[in-house]
């Protein structure tokens, strides 16, 4: 890997990513620099409770002048201020799900997904609430339909989010960009993402496939779309369930990863000693699990990381949890991928490095890889500070292959 070109800004490792992540969903209006960075820069490296009171502080000023603007008649200003509230709230989410505190992990999301609402009600963006066929219970989601109508209908895509994203940060990752090139975009929550994990208390699930034909069935089925032309984006761990879904669902036009992942369990596996592997290997989850929470004890930031990271999965014991997060690995099906497919390959990718060649490599037929780079400022994982690069590049790349 070569040096990121842009300095932290903050010495937490953590911290510095969510405030790149931040700073990098202001292009799409889900963030202003001056605010978020006047917010994080004095929190101190093992604060969370700060970064936590940090997220949360800025969220609710945040909010209360949307509402005010709201209350005003201000719409254009109503709608600014709870997108950026509903980004603020989800990052202190994030913030108290490395707590333990479940009690303000609740009501932190049930106001992160107010200030969303409050986005979609102010909006000017054509955007229907809507509920997706799905086994005994419907997923909720948005579909926003562009401003520019094609006569033939308007090619859509489906945005699929990673293991803990926002709607508002995928609106910024992916719905804005999308709206403005003439793309409709539907956003939703699957299986122990947001309000199904927060509200439902449902979990992941490795065989996304049963998650996505039911979504392009849905998407299809709608009035002025173009059936012909749905295409499906995955962000973050979203990446590995766009490649596990098409490798069984082929309607899609096109997919786009970003990154390319394969198998999720190696960000979990890379920082575990292999001898301490060996006793999962063996099957003896007792002993591992009693080696790991010794080993919990003088690491409290991987405690609380791993405390955040395996919620969604619904496991208790660590050997539990890695045993489930195996099962998120489409190494032996990407080959039977027939749809088009954009990986998009970041320099100094963090947490699954290498995976984007791997994906590469098994699917050498079907697949484009365009690379950023740390001298673009487009580094790391999910390029956090050149999304307006990433935007463009991986549209253009979409609109040749739909022909547009």
């Amino acid at each position: 890997m070569s040096k990121p070109s842009i300095a932290p800004f903050s010495s937490n490792p953590d911290f510095d990513y969510d405030i790149r992540g931040a700073l990098g969903a202001s292009v799409a209006g889900a963030g202003d620099p001056g605010e978020i960075l006047a917010a994080t820069g004095h929190v101190k490296k093992n604060d969370h409770e700060g970064w936590f009171a940090a997220w949360l502080a800025l969220a609710e000023r945040t909010s209360t002048a949307a509402d005010a603007s709201a209350e005003a008649g201000h719409r254009v200003s109503a709608a600014s201020a709870y997108l950026r509230a509903s980004a603020y709230f989800a990052n202190a989410v994030n913030a108290a799900s490395s707590l333990g505190d479940t009690a303000r992990l609740a009501t932190t999301f049930q106001r992160q997904h107010d200030a969303w609402q409050g986005f979609i009600e102010h909006t000017s963006v054509e955007v229907t609430a809507v509920q997706i066929p799905y086994e005994d219970d419907p997923l909720p989601g948005y579909l926003f339909r562009s401003a520019t109508r094609a006569a033939a209908g308007n090619p859509v895509v489906v945005a699929v989010n990673g293991s803990d994203g926002s709607l508002a940060a995928l609106w910024a990752s992916c719905v804005s960009a999308g709206l403005e090139r003439g793309y409709d975009v539907l956003v939703f929550d699957g299986p122990g993402q947001q309000t199904q994990l927060f509200e439902k208390g449902t979990h992941f699930r490795p065989d996304w496939e049963q998650v996505l034909t039911p979504v392009y069935d849905f998407v299809a089925a709608q009035d002025r779309v173009d059936a012909d032309r749905i295409s499906v984006y995955g962000i973050s761990q979203g990446s590995y369930w766009v490649v596990r879904g098409i490798a069984f669902e082929h309607r899609f036009a096109a997919a786009i990863t970003d990154p390319g992942l394969v198998d999720v369990s190696t960000s979990w596996t890379g920082h575990i000693p292999a001898g301490l592997l060996k006793h999962l290997a063996e099957g003896d989850l007792e002993t591992f699990d009693k080696e790991m929470t010794l080993g919990m004890k003088f690491s409290p930031d991987t405690a609380r990381t791993w405390t955040f990271r395996a919620r969604p999965y619904g496991t208790t014991g660590y050997g539990e949890t890695i045993n489930a997060v195996r099962a998120y690995n489409a190494t032996d099906v990407a080959g039977q991928i027939t749809t088009k497919l954009l990986i998009l390959s970041p320099e100094n990718e963090q947490f699954w490095p290498g995976q984007a060649q791997k994906l590469a490599e098994l699917t050498p037929d079907v697949s484009t890889t365009i690379a950023f780079t740390a001298a673009e400022g487009a580094d790391e994982h999910c390029q956090p500070l050149a999304r307006a690069l990433t935007a463009e590049r991986m549209y253009d790349w979409l609109d040749d292959q739909l022909g547009r």
